[in-house]
């Protein structure tokens, strides 16, 4: 059984909710890869879970659904390293970065009016860009 996973101070996944399977890997490592289940998969039912409120779990099913397979899942493969146990640590690590970008509170900007200074400013380059001009101008046509 797993144990649970904190994702911050108001949110405890109990382990009971994640399901987590293996299989083999792909790729290259020899005679070990055909040999051993290193591949880890993590699967979370955000819809039947116990640990969020209503508005987390709209929060996350919004912010998460390119990721959903199914009902409101979340499902993740691992298979980065040749063991077992630390595929199963970086799974959950990634779940956990997942739900905490999912439930993170997007402040709102605050529209804010330029400064007098630096309407000032902005007029006196224009200004001065507006000088340099006209002397080009001023020079082209002396040179002729």
């Amino acid at each position: 059984m797993e144990t649970d996973l904190t994702i911050n101070e108001s949110v405890i996944i109990p382990g009971a909710e994640l399901i987590i399977s293996v299989s083999r890997a792909s790729g290259p490592g020899g005679q070990h890869v055909n040999k051993t289940s290193s591949r880890v998969s993590l699967r979370w039912n955000i819809l039947n879970s116990q640990a969020l409120n209503k508005a987390q779990r709209e929060q996350i099913l919004q912010r998460c659904k390119n990721r959903l397979v199914g009902e409101g899942e979340i499902l993740l493969h691992v298979e980065s390293e040749r063991s077992q146990l630390r595929n199963r640590e970086i799974a959950r690590e990634r779940l956990v970065h997942i739900i905490q970008d999912a439930l993170r509170v997007i402040k709102k900007r605050v529209a804010t009016k330029p400064s007098l200074g630096s309407k000032k400013r902005r007029i006196e380059v224009k200004k001065k860009r507006g000088v340099i001009k006209k002397l080009r101008n001023f020079d082209a046509r002396n040179n002729h």
